[in-house]
């Protein structure tokens, strides 16, 4: 069966059917749909909303240090709040596994400026 999904209901789909057991999340448009969606799998997907990105990052990472598949979702911007622990986490590793997923916002039409995350 075909289902036409988002981009953003897509990626919650993935996350699932790779094994993903843990999601956590700052809202902020384009990124907020991606945790609304991934709730959908709640029987197999714990979900939570966190106070900040970085809070968001350390949850997930904290989930793939003890062993599980894990993301977190944020804005361009928010990347910028959990730098700290990227740069941890990107020389310690995990046991699992760990994906950020971060939307960008090419003209900036609902953040407070512009920036590129694919480089």
């Amino acid at each position: 069966m075909q289902e036409l999904m988002s981009g953003n209901e897509a990626i919650a789909r993935g996350a699932w059917e790779a094994g993903v057991t843990v999601a956590s999340g700052y809202p902020g448009t384009p990124s907020t749909e991606i945790l609304e969606n991934a709730v959908k799998y709640k029987d197999d997907l714990y979900c939570e909303w966190a106070p900040n990105e970085k809070v968001a990052f350390e949850v997930a990472a904290g989930a793939a240090l003890a062993g599980a598949r894990a993301f977190c979702t944020m804005k361009h911007v928010g990347l910028n709040v959990a730098a700290d622990p990227l740069m941890t986490l990107a020389y310690v590793g995990v046991v699992g596994g760990f994906v950020a997923v971060v939307a960008d916002d090419p003209g900036m039409l609902s953040s407070q400026n512009e920036q590129v995350t694919r480089q």
